[in-house]
């Protein structure tokens, strides 16, 4: 089956459009974040496909918006025992009891944490995300450094950030950068699809064939490292994918 994939973004929303040759249309909505996938057939243009992601767009922000409720709910308590992941790797949480800052540091299989014993559970979540900004903090420069001769252009700033729906964005006029700090989390080559991803946009504004074909030239494999990135938990839970229900018409299947 021979398949093409293409990038279109509808009402603010990037969608990752993939051309099969199959009957219908199917909208699906991924874990963690939200990423949205059409699986096209091949005779659609990309105003059949607008139109059919406008028309479910009530569907798609609900299914976003419980994506983004399920990771609120996954809180970590910030207790003993609990699973943390690090650069891809899991960790369990072990406790120590003393008096000053929170901090962290792991080894072996432990996230070690040194806490003074009446530390709020609030108090430990916000020293573990410093933490993680840390940890992204120190290997962005690296990653930049490498990046820039080889793509031709350079960041003018970057920043670490929290963010809900993406992984990171750029804004070309300012060509300011920004990560999410649940990068941290993931295996190392997975920031670094990030920071290829974003300084592309300096280059190119649009998920279009030109930004495909760029990244292609960069990366080669950086499909692979974008669907492991988005195949991992955003917190410590098992995740079940998103999709579409009800009957199929010629078409489409939404």
């Amino acid at each position: 089956m021979s398949t093409a994939n293409a990038y279109i973004r509808v009402a603010g929303i990037d969608v990752d459009v993939v051309y099969k040759h199959i009957k219908n249309m199917h909208i699906a909505v991924y874990p963690p974040l939200g990423r949205v996938r059409v699986a096209a057939p091949e005779r659609l243009d990309d105003d059949a496909i607008r139109l059919a992601i406008v028309q479910r767009l009530p569907w798609i922000k609900r299914q976003r918006e419980q994506l983004r409720n399920a990771v609120r709910q996954s809180e970590r308590e910030m207790v003993a025992g609990e699973s943390h992941y690090v650069w891809g790797q899991r960790y369990r949480l072990h406790l120590i009891h003393t008096p000053g800052r929170i901090r962290f540091e792991t080894s072996g299989d432990k996230l070690i944490m040194h806490s003074p014993e009446n530390s709020t559970t609030e108090a430990r979540r916000e020293a573990l995300d410093n933490w993680y900004r840390q940890a992204l903090r120190s290997e962005l420069p690296a990653l930049m450094k490498k990046w820039e001769p080889i793509i031709g252009c350079k960041a003018a700033k970057w920043s670490v950030r929290r963010m809900k729906t993406k992984w990171g964005s750029c804004n070309r006029e300012s060509a300011h950068l920004w990560f999410n700090a649940e990068l941290a989390k993931k295996h190392p080559h997975c920031l670094e699809y990030i920071v290829v991803h974003e300084m592309t946009h300096l280059l190119e504004r649009l998920h279009n064939e030109r930004f495909t074909a760029l990244m292609d030239g960069f990366l080669p494999d950086w499909k692979a490292r974008r669907d492991e990135l988005n195949a991992a938990p955003l917190a410590e839970e098992n995740w079940s994918r998103k999709e579409t229900d009800g009957a199929s018409t010629p078409g489409l299947s939404v």
